[in-house]
């Protein structure tokens, strides 16, 4: 591994324990300059993950508290008449940073989650028909629960497409739960770590892994597993084209992070369950015979024949 991102990972696991296969998803997504959902129940750390991952870096880290009275302008910035010129000037929002904490991003109305349609795919913001561009390397990373639905609103499948990777924490072992109890006892962990990397180390990271080689065989490959949910009679919504693209540069970023300038069938399927599976919709006959979008694609990695040499 590339001791850049072995530091990192590192520095990331003085507060988030036991934990390293979401750590590395993560790590995997910023170096794909893709954005990150992290999905699972209240209070497993995953506002933590996304203030570590900031705090490692020496970036511009803003974090916006989803709620209902959330407004686009908030993300995207605003005009605002300067009485002294008598011209507009435009106010940043907070989607101008490195690293954009959306926090529960489904208690956010829709026109407030539609800001960050632009924001996430074209690194950019438009407003009165002036184009600013975000800064690089620039990272959504938002959170939501799938308990505590009242007063939710359902992120829509074209946003949801919009994120590289979906993970999830899960608990803590009993002996993980007890080293998190020592770190927490007198002050927040995240509060400890100094950055460990800089942003232009981010890019240059960003830059090797776009070097990473893929034979036809393994592009094939992903073709061919995209391909399987857009013919399986269970899902009703196939993985587009721009799921193709994430699962292609997440398996080189994998292969990357592993010390590798190739990419295998099996940085494919590492990558896969968490690059798509959030990314379609299971038919109601789906959801009986798979139960899950994950387990839809267990039973598709089973189905695919794995190139060989």
């Amino acid at each position: 591994m590339d001791a850049k991102i072995q530091l990192l990972i590192e520095n990331i696991e003085k507060v988030i324990v036991g934990k390293r296969i979401p750590i590395m998803q993560t790590v995997c997504a910023l170096l794909t300059e893709g954005h990150v959902l992290v999905e699972d129940v209240p209070g497993v750390g995953k506002t933590q993950l996304a203030a570590a991952l900031s705090k490692s870096v020496d970036g511009v880290f803003s974090r916006v508290q989803m709620t209902p009275d959330i407004m686009p302008s908030d993300i995207t910035g605003f005009s605002m008449l300067n009485r002294e010129t008598g011209e507009f000037e435009y106010r940043k929002g907070a989607a101008f940073c490195n690293f954009l904490l959306a926090d529960e991003i489904n208690r956010a109305s829709p026109k407030a989650q539609s800001s960050l349609l632009e924001v996430m795919e074209e690194h950019q913001v438009s407003i009165d028909g002036a184009t600013y561009i975000l800064p690089k390397p620039f990272m959504v990373l938002a959170t939501q629960n799938p308990v505590e639905t009242y007063g939710t609103y359902h992120l829509p499948e074209a946003q949801m497409d919009r994120f590289a990777m979906k993970i999830s924490m899960g608990y803590p072992t009993a002996g993980e739960e007890l080293s998190i109890l020592d770190r927490n006892e007198f002050e927040n962990p995240v509060t400890k770590i100094s950055p460990v990397l800089k942003i232009d180390d981010i890019v240059e990271l960003q830059d090797k892994v776009k070097q990473v080689r893929a034979d036809e065989k393994v592009k094939n490959y992903i073709i061919d597993i995209v391909s399987a949910t857009r013919n399986d009679e269970g899902i009703k919504l196939g993985v587009s084209p721009r799921g193709s693209i994430a699962l292609y540069k997440s398996a080189k970023a994998w292969a990357f992070m592993d010390g590798r300038d190739f990419i295998t069938p099996q940085d494919v399927k590492d990558c896969c369950i968490c690059t798509l599976a959030h990314r379609i919709m299971l038919s109601p006959k789906g959801k009986s015979m798979y139960e899950t979008a994950e387990k839809a694609f267990e039973k598709i990695l089973e189905s695919v024949t794995v190139p060989t040499k």
